[in-house]
């Protein structure tokens, strides 16, 4: 067969599947997961580190830990419903209409779970260990909508066991903590595959009549997991019984993911790649590898009470996602790399809240945000159709007991006007999505 060697540089465009790695949904900073407190959530996470009445401080401040007495165990539930509609077009390598429609709702309702627990000793030193989802989302577009060979499911789960220890250095002024995290990520992603465009593109096997964009479809989907580890590390100041600050940092954490890549090649176009020894070993199923880096975060919290009901809280975020360069699939087959550049840019969350308790047994609370895309629209994809966004948040917590407390948190997300402009394997997608995102979290926590 002529011209083999275009059939390989092709292949790896032809899936692409880097750009899947970075998985993103509407309610945090590219694929970050910030719901890991039901309190946290009804104030936009406003001072959630320095929050001496919410053990998730195990993950979001480890020296906040010293201020807590006894034993207190903390199970949260936050159920993120996203939704994202793409109102654009796309066009494939001749210029014509893509076939299909929009993929629907590629959100979905995914719970997101925690659970925390922390004890403190009459030494000043207290322990802590948490369970939570830092990274991560599940979406999924209609079989055969237009944007199909960008993508079609990304569900990425990236799961932390932290341990942290605190101590007071000046008992109830100034407290340090810090904890080790083992993290465990498991990727599974899928998109189609334009071989009419592959074949197209080589004049020996152009004249066949499946040689043409949108003529040929196939699929693949990849999957891999790793477990790496991390460390967290931070420190809160009581100059005042009214004043809080806390500064804390999470460590990147790089993760070798392995696994296995699986495609789907129509008959006709595997028959034409068997005529080849060049190309027959294309596009089989086999082993599959990838580096990911999570991001560095550094939280800055503050929280003043004004009164015995009455408080303010705020937080500055910064999150590390220029650690997301590019995104490199090594594939055990003779298929080249694929390579996903991003370039992707550091980005600040700030957010801004309050709490009021209007009796023994009701704390009200509120909060806004705005958090920043790291993406910008030279790489974004129908993956990530991330935009710079708006949080809106209320909360409660109902003590039902003196050891038994019950909290409540709604937040709104919305996007600024998310916009893709991408082109690969010669077909472009092109225009804005619909997307926002509800999020409804509920709480225990009990005291001993």
């Amino acid at each position: 067969m002529q011209h083999a060697s275009r059939f390989i540089q092709l292949s790896a465009l032809a899936f692409g599947i880097a750009g899947a790695l970075a998985v993103g949904q509407a309610h945090a900073s590219g694929f970050q997961l910030k719901e890991n407190s039901v309190k946290g959530l009804g104030a936009a996470f406003a001072g959630a580190g320095v929050n001496e009445t919410d053990s998730s401080v195990v993950a979001n401040n480890p020296a906040t830990m010293a201020r807590f007495t006894g034993t207190t165990v903390q199970a949260d539930v936050t159920a993120i419903d996203l939704s994202y509609e793409f109102k654009g077009t796309g066009t494939d390598a001749l210029g014509r209409p893509l076939t299909g429609g929009n993929g629907g709702d590629a959100g979905d309702i995914t719970p997101v779970p925690a659970l925390s627990v922390v004890h403190k000793l009459d030494n000043g030193l207290a322990f802590g260990a948490m369970v939570s989802a830092p990274f991560g989302l599940k979406t999924e577009y209609d079989d055969g909508w237009q944007g199909r060979y960008f993508a079609h499911t990304s569900d990425v789960k990236i799961v932390d066991l932290t341990l942290a220890a605190a101590l007071d250095i000046v008992p109830d002024r100034f407290s340090v903590g810090a904890g080790i995290i083992y993290s465990r990520a498991d990727v599974t992603l899928s998109k189609s595959v334009d071989f009419g465009s592959l074949l197209f593109a080589n004049p020996a096997t152009r004249p066949l009549p499946f040689a043409l964009p949108q003529a040929a479809d196939g699929f693949a989907e990849i999957q891999g997991d790793d477990t790496g580890f991390g460390w967290t590390v931070g420190a809160n100041l009581k100059p005042t019984d009214k004043l809080a600050i806390g500064v804390s940092y999470r460590s990147e954490i790089d993760y070798e993911l392995d696994g296995t890549a699986d495609w789907t090649v129509p008959g006709n176009v595997a028959a034409v790649f068997s005529a080849s020894p060049t190309t027959r070993l294309l596009f089989q199923d086999g082993a599959a590898s990838a580096k990911l880096t999570t991001p560095s975060v550094l939280n800055v919290d503050v929280r003043y009470d004004f009164t015995d009901r009455f408080a303010m809280m705020a937080t500055y975020s910064e999150t590390g996602w220029e650690s997301l360069r590019e995104v490199r699939i090594d594939f055990a087959n003779p298929d080249p790399d694929s390579v996903e550049p991003f370039a992707w840019k550091d980005t600040t969350f700030s957010s801004l809240g309050a709490e009021y308790k209007l009796n023994e047994s009701w704390t009200l609370r509120g909060g806004v945000a705005y958090d920043e895309t790291p993406t910008h629209i030279e790489t974004r994809t129908p993956r990530l159709p991330d935009a710079n966004r708006m949080w809106y948040s209320i909360g409660a917590s109902w003590m039902a007991t003196q050891a038994l407390e019950v909290n409540f948190g709604y937040t709104r997300i919305e996007p600024n006007s998310p916009k893709i402009d991408i082109t690969a394997g010669g077909s472009t997608l092109v225009g804005p999505f619909d997307g926002h995102a509800n999020l409804y979290g509920v709480s225990a926590q009990y005291k001993f």
